[in-house]
């Protein structure tokens, strides 16, 4: 079922969680030790996050260097054909820009059409570490909104090779990522809601926003993202504080404010045990506040935290 059906037939807000792949050379098994707590909740659907391959340089033996490629985090694909193998769950796949060319793409999504997969994600993508900007792949897309449209295209039948090929249509539900707090890229939040629409009239179904810890900040974005025109669900994503350095690392990665009143009680917290108590009350009350205000979902990032997600999503669901 696509995301979207979800949202239409539920009568109360929904939940899902973020995953991450296991780091290369690990098992499925990492997977199912994080998702096998969480399925006593019923979430509508799981997302399955897509990294980018990275650079390093090794030595040779005469004194210069090779450029490598490595994927730390493979198998997005495999993992949502897992996930819905399972769990019978529908899983979400993100596709990226970064470090895929548009043919590469293609081909991902053909192999998520064949396996039953109808709902991506499809964002651009941070900038590679050994980077400060974002460069895409060479014949690859820049934007989020190139994807949606090169989707869209697969959706209708319309593939790369069109002269070639007589396509099939796909039926891929499509997401795209929201910022409360704005693209860190962007000059400002009005710039920010436009490129968000731009993504909307491309064919986006729905968007997810990247976290937050202030519920205001999300209502005001639902309401501005109203005023522009933006019709569809807006699903809020969040995470809960587990430890007190992530009050300093969260907004250096991911350009978000975290309140005063967050910030006083982890840094009032007596051990590591108090301070992941007071961010998993934050979160609880977080979501209290987003069910009864009518939020269509709660998307929990679990970064992995499988005992948060569950003393949140106890309370809560």
């Amino acid at each position: 079922m696509k995301v979207t059906e979800h949202l239409l037939r539920a009568d109360k807000t929904l939940l899902s969680f973020e995953i991450l792949p296991p780091l290369k050379g690990k098992s499925v098994k990492n997977i199912y030790d994080v998702l096998d707590p969480l399925m006593e909740f019923k979430p509508a659907f799981i997302n399955v996050t897509y990294h980018r391959s990275e650079y390093i340089y090794k030595k040779r033996g005469d004194e210069r260097f090779d450029k490598v490629f490595i994927r730390k985090r493979p198998g997005t694909v495999g993992i949502c054909a897992a996930i819905q193998f399972k769990y019978k769950i529908d899983s979400v796949a993100h596709i990226i820009c970064g470090g895929f060319t548009k043919e590469e793409t293609e081909d991902a999504l053909i192999d998520l059409s064949y396996l039953g997969i109808d709902n991506v994600l499809l964002l651009r993508g941070d900038a590679s570490k050994n980077e400060r900007d974002f460069i895409p792949e060479a014949g690859g897309h820049s934007h989020a909104v190139d994807l949606v449209r090169q989707v869209v295209d697969m959706n209708h039948g319309k593939y790369l090779e069109e002269d070639s090929i007589q396509g099939n249509k796909t039926d891929f539900n499509i997401g795209v990522a929201g910022y409360p707090e704005k693209h860190f890229e962007s000059p400002n939040l009005k710039s920010d809601l436009k490129h968000l629409k731009q993504k909307v009239d491309a064919g986006a179904d729905y968007i997810v926003t990247q976290m937050f810890f202030d519920n205001a900040k999300y209502f005001s974005f639902v309401e501005r993202c109203r005023a522009e025109g933006i019709h569809v669900p807006i699903i809020p994503g969040i995470k809960p504080i587990t430890a007190a350095s992530q009050v300093h690392s969260i907004p250096r990665t991911f350009h978000v404010d975290i309140p005063e009143a967050l910030i006083d009680a982890v840094e009032q917290a007596s051990d590591a045990d108090a301070v992941r108590k007071a961010g998993v009350a934050w979160c609880i009350e977080q979501s209290r506040e987003l069910v009864q205000k009518g939020a269509p979902c709660i998307h929990y990032y679990t970064m992995g935290n499988v005992e948060a997600m569950r003393a949140i999503v106890r309370e809560v669901f």
